[in-house]
């Protein structure tokens, strides 16, 4: 009777139980067939776009930013020839894919015209001399954290990046219409690379463009191993214009060189998790190849920029701590240091006090410039995460994956300061449009402040409820004293910030009695915020009397290391706005004139429009309102605090 009975149950548990989960999803599973030699053809989909009737709308002061459009890319199978990424995760069925998500380079094109001023300012802290009225040339009204461009003006003083080497030196042609750009030699349409699978172009792309006189604004993105380019400016914006498919590697970022963008000439350079970089040119269908089969760096290139003003360099991160300078138009050599690497100086993991130091492998300088890299620096044994270049052309803010933010003079190749994160990695950087601050956000789930002047963190503000993937200014909503930036999340969420002078220079007391208005504060409480004030504003004064009337001590061979500053004696700055604007990690945001654009991980490119009253064609000053509201913003906590 027992034994029927346990045959009963064993009967019965083994007809319940479900089947074991697979290894891989679909599309890996389907590579690890093809690398069987068993052929199932391959799914390429079709970019979707959306338009969300009252979607995802932004509430803000000045007025409703309205959802214009979400255009999704198409996720492309994974290549039979790529071998599946393990997942060494027991818990996890499927391996994570090697991505830095969607990334987005906008750049529009136009005819040369005589615009009008876009950036006037007046440098914080100083004696109140005005700098020069901008150009909208550089960068036609855009600004991209990405891009790294920004709207102040470059310092006069400045030379160009490897200027005074002759080596660099480059020749131009010219014909009966002006200055010709030099273009890549090879074809990427009749490629018979290993490293490209295919491109797809559209029939009608030539047409298109011929029809629009080439104006408007292109889109540039990348997902997993596809790069598309897209034209934002035409009716089916989800009809790309060329979409590349690679073999092995995927893109983690891309640049659009402003200098030499025309209506028929645009220079890309991208950067792969192969370590390979593409120099491509997409009015053409021509590319170039560099780093070819990581003949200079065999390390993933996790950021990737021109350099502002140049023509031919642009600067490449790669994930051993590396900062290289290429040349578009040189040829690849294996790289020799020209001087020992000590891996022991380099952030030493024994010392309870990091010591970063800043090796130049290569420098600007250097005779020998036959071959790339142009310049090689070495930062750190972490990988770095992302840079940014300042707007007066001379410094790079470089933040490590070991938590550090870096202040370079990179026309000097000079370290200058070290700041620390509250704790883990920073992850993205950027500066605001006059160069006085710069901001930074991390997986500390914050996003930090810091003054570049006064050489020390001025504020932290709390908002995100997971990493800090993106962070840029708004130069059309800053002015001479109020800021605005945007920042971007694993929580996907996008955040809107607002900040003046006034309010990073409060203690954290202040913070929260303008925030919290109808509370009452004791009378002692508010002696103890003024002292505190006083004594904080006094001990700046008493740090920033042994610097130099520069905004860095330059003058000093050793970088200066700043320790992390406890929170209760930062100030706090909340967000003036957070939404869920996606059901995936957003990974990047960007600012234009007419709109706020803003990427997903699984492929969304959300775009919304400006309100109508706010979207003015002059220079990207603060409107009448704003002003009012945060002088009214500012008498009041003067009284307050008095």
């Amino acid at each position: 009777m027992h034994g029927a009975r346990n045959q009963f149950f064993k009967l019965t548990s083994h007809s319940f139980l479900p089947p074991p989960p697979p290894r891989y999803s679909a599309p890996l599973a389907y590579a690890a067939g093809a690398s069987n030699g068993y052929p199932v053809p391959i799914l390429e989909t079709t970019n979707v776009v959306k338009h969300p009737e009252g979607g995802c709308p932004l509430q803000i002061g000045e007025g409703t930013y309205e959802l214009r459009d979400d255009v999704h890319l198409a996720t492309p199978p994974p290549h039979p020839s790529e071998p599946p990424q393990i997942n060494y995760n027991p818990l996890v069925t499927t391996p994570l894919p090697l991505t830095s998500g969607v990334k987005v380079s906008p750049v529009i094109v136009k005819p040369p015209t005589n615009p009008p001023d876009l950036y006037r300012t007046t440098t914080l802290g100083s004696t109140g001399s005005n700098l020069k009225s901008i150009k909208e040339s550089d960068h036609d009204g855009l600004h991209s954290s990405e891009t790294g461009s920004s709207t102040c003006a470059p310092d006069s003083t400045a030379t160009a990046f490897g200027g005074g080497n002759l080596a660099l030196s480059i020749s131009h042609t010219k014909d009966s219409t002006g200055l010709k750009r030099r273009k890549p030699k090879n074809s990427i349409i009749k490629s018979t690379s290993s490293f490209i699978s295919r491109v797809i172009t559209n029939d009608y792309a030539l047409k298109k463009l011929a029809d629009r006189n080439q104006e408007g604004l292109y889109v540039f993105a990348n997902i997993n191993r596809a790069f598309q380019w897209l034209d934002f400016s035409a009716k089916n914006k989800q009809d790309q214009l060329v979409k590349i498919l690679f073999m092995k590697a995927h893109i983690l970022s891309h640049d659009v060189n402003e200098v030499t963008k025309s209506a028929s000439h645009l220079d890309v350079i991208m950067g792969s998790s192969a370590g390979d970089i593409l120099w491509y040119e997409p009015m053409s269908q021509k590319y170039a190849r560099l780093n070819k089969n990581s003949s200079v760096n065999s390390f993933p290139v996790t950021h990737i920029k021109w350099i502002p003003g140049s023509e031919n360099l642009f600067m490449a991160a790669h994930s051993d701590g590396c900062l290289m300078v290429y040349d578009k138009e040189r040829e690849d050599a294996p790289f020799v240091p020209e001087q020992s690497e000590d891996s022991d100086s380099v952030d030493e993991k024994d010392d309870e006090v990091p010591k970063p130091t800043f090796k130049i492998l290569k420098s600007v300088n250097s005779p020998n410039q036959r071959a790339n890299p142009v310049a090689c620096w070495k930062l750190s044994n972490h990988r770095i995460n992302s840079f940014a270049f300042s707007p007066d052309r001379r410094h790079l803010a470089v933040v490590v994956e070991d938590g550090t933010l870096r202040i370079i003079n990179y026309l000097e190749e000079k370290l200058l300061d070290v700041f620390t994160s509250y704790y883990g990695g920073i992850l993205c950087v950027c500066w605001s449009p006059d160069g006085e601050y710069i901001v930074t956000g991390g997986q500390d789930d914050l996003i930090s402040i810091w003054s570049f002047k006064e050489r020390k963190i001025v504020a932290r503000c709390q908002g995100h409820n997971s990493w800090v993937t993106c962070v840029s200014f708004d130069p059309w909503r800053c002015d001479e004293r109020n800021y605005r930036f945007g920042s971007v999340g694993d929580d996907c969420q996008l955040l809107l910030w607002d900040f003046s002078v006034a309010m990073l220079h409060r203690p954290r007391a202040l913070q929260v009695n303008a925030r919290h208005r109808n509370s009452v504060v004791s009378s002692s409480f508010s002696a103890a915020s003024r002292s505190r004030t006083e004594s904080n504003l006094t001990e700046r004064l008493r740090s920033n009397s042994t610097l130099a009337d520069s905004p860095s001590d330059e003058k000093s061979e050793e970088p200066l290391y700043h320790p992390v500053e406890p929170r209760a004696m930062t100030a706090q700055l909340p967000p003036i706005l957070s939404k869920v604007i996606a059901e995936d990690p957003v990974c990047w945001i960007g600012f234009l004139e007419d709109s706020i654009m803003a990427s997903s991980l699984e492929g969304h490119i959300f775009t919304w429009d400006r309100p109508s009253e706010s979207s003015n064609k002059g220079p990207p000053l603060a409107s009448p309102t704003s002003r009012v509201s945060l002088e009214s913003k500012r008498s009041t906590i003067a009284s307050r605090s008095t």
